[in-house]
């Protein structure tokens, strides 16, 4: 993702049902299938142990080809949106592919849960520049929203809930040069561009969602552009006691919800962008290991999601 003050142009963002707020009130359900952050953690681990997932490289086509056999183990609906990605700085091409799981695709009421499993290609925020052109472990910044969605694509199997989910895993979000917004997002981009059967209610984006310290306020094109999806997540949050989701808003992030929301598709971006040491973050950098995240924080996340399907959306 991109960290970047800017304007985004929204293209008809329908509005939402009154009960989208109004559910932060209803009693909540309970189910036996509960989120296990030890399944989740192992999911997260096992994309890092691929190595690097940066576009074209072999741990990218082989990381593709865990997330499709996992995602067929909970539901027959799994699909590879596959493209060639072509990149004029550096003349060569490469296949990108986003990964989409649905689950009760004949309900027309509808959710989509998504997140990026590429890896950026290049450690532009390294302290040694000698260090700046290898590519990140991308354990936070990558497999840990991707590891949430696949725990919650378990238990959707198992539990059937009242709304119909897409689950969308974009290639190629982190792909662009520092300065270079149009080089990002290139999955989320041919997703929408190429998109005649997806018309969800609204959308979720997980994000860097397993730092140890973990810390959500309300990104701020989220409140802007999906006020009433914000306002639904994290009353449901403090209603199930996690302080981890704060009632502020944090930094304005350029990522995929954005493409999302210029799309039509309302969309909000669960993600954490701070880190307790300020003057080293490890994003973007060699250090982004999963020593550095936590199943605690992968459970607060999956939780949340996991209550707001249960609830209908």
């Amino acid at each position: 993702m991109k960290i970047q003050k800017m304007t985004l142009r929204v293209v008809s963002i329908g509005l939402l049902s009154a009960g989208l707020v109004l559910g932060v009130l209803m009693p909540r359900q309970s189910s036996a299938a509960e989120f296990n952050a030890d399944s989740a953690w192992a999911y997260l681990v096992r994309q890092v142990e691929f190595g690097p997932r940066n576009p074209g490289s072999a741990a990218h086509r082989a990381c593709k080809t865990y997330l499709v056999n996992t995602l067929r183990r909970f539901t027959p609906r799994v699909e590879e949106q596959s493209f060639m990605h072509y990149d004029a700085v550096n003349k060569k091409s490469f296949m990108l592919t986003n990964v989409i799981a649905r689950f009760q695709p004949e309900n027309p009421d509808r959710i989509l849960l998504c997140a990026h499993w590429d890896t950026r290609p290049r450690a532009d925020q390294e302290r040694d520049p000698a260090k700046r052109n290898q590519p990140i472990p991308g354990a936070n910044d990558g497999a840990s929203g991707v590891a949430v969605l696949l725990e919650i694509a378990r238990l959707l199997a198992q539990a059937p809930v009242p709304v119909g989910v897409d689950i969308v895993l974009f290639d190629g979000e982190d792909y662009g040069r520092e300065g270079h917004l149009e080089e990002y997002f290139l999955g989320s981009r041919f997703f929408v561009q190429n998109n005649t059967r997806f018309f969800p209610r609204y959308a979720i984006l997980l994000d860097m969602v397993g730092d140890k310290q973990l810390q959500l306020p309300r990104e701020g094109y989220s409140v802007r552009y999906a006020p009433d999806v914000v306002e639904r997540v994290w009353g449901l949050a403090q209603a199930l006691g996690y302080a981890e989701f704060e009632n502020t808003v944090g930094y304005y992030v350029n990522d995929d919800h954005s493409v999302l929301n210029e799309a039509g598709i309302p969309a909000i971006d669960i993600i954490d962008f701070f880190y307790p040491d300020r003057s080293h973050r490890y994003w973007h950098t060699l250090e982004d290991t999963p020593d550095k995240c936590s199943p605690r924080s992968l459970k607060v996340v999956g939780d949340v999601v996991w209550q707001l399907l249960q609830e209908g959306g």
